[in-house]
């Protein structure tokens, strides 16, 4: 792809947004990272990995849990990084990293508050991935092999976590449309349906600026 297109994916929990994007990479030939953004930030920063997944988009208000995990902490030397609490740590670290991976070359980068950590790079495509909420019952009670109930309850508690952490850290709401190039529905769509439209968009998006 042109001008290192930068793919960022918000995602409903059960909407199979980690899916959009690792076909949606494949079929681009380009790396995807989710989960592989922690690992890297890790080490990137000197912070212990640990760190990076119990804080995984979620916020946390606690100020004798963030003293606590600080001692884990190393690497950075500057004071104002020294005395922040572990969570902002965490998220400046990732921040970091999302900017370096966009500036290696065109990646899809899934969650993180990635929109936001790229909002100055002109060849970035936002997207949000949403569902009906039962569509997402059944792909998260078939995932986990839990009950509808649970599924729905798992459902409920990350995205309320996903929010808040991306609203916490952010100046947009989490999936509000305004906020993204695109929203698509995957139960409507399918996530084949989705792969299409983005590649779609990222296509006109690139010719677009040509002419520019």
């Amino acid at each position: 792809m042109a001008n290192n297109t930068v793919i960022t994916i918000g995602r409903q929990y059960g909407s199979g947004g980690r899916d959009v994007g690792k076909k949606l990479a494949e079929e681009l030939g380009i790396p995807c990272y989710d989960k592989e953004l922690l690992a890297l930030a890790a080490k990137q920063s000197g912070l212990c990995q640990e760190l990076f997944e119990n804080h995984d988009e979620r916020p946390t208000s606690s100020f004798l849990y963030s003293l606590v995990m600080d001692t884990y902490s190393t690497g950075y030397s500057s004071a104002t990084f020294t005395d922040m609490p572990i969570n902002h740590k965490v998220f400046l670290a990732q921040f970091d990293t999302i900017k370096k991976l966009a500036e290696e070359g065109s990646c899809v980068i899934v969650g993180r508050c990635a929109d936001y950590a790229l909002a100055d790079n002109p060849h970035v495509v936002n997207t949000f991935i949403h569902a009906d909420m039962q569509e997402r019952i059944v792909r998260i009670s078939k995932r986990r092999d839990v009950t509808n109930a649970k599924a729905k309850d798992l459902i409920v508690k990350t995205d309320k976590q996903r929010a808040n952490y991306y609203n916490y850290y952010t100046s947009k709401k989490w999936g509000e449309a305004a906020g993204y190039h695109l929203s698509l529905d995957t139960g409507v769509l399918g996530i084949e349906g989705a792969v299409h439209i983005i590649r779609e968009f990222i296509t006109y998006k690139e010719k677009d600026h040509q002419r520019i």
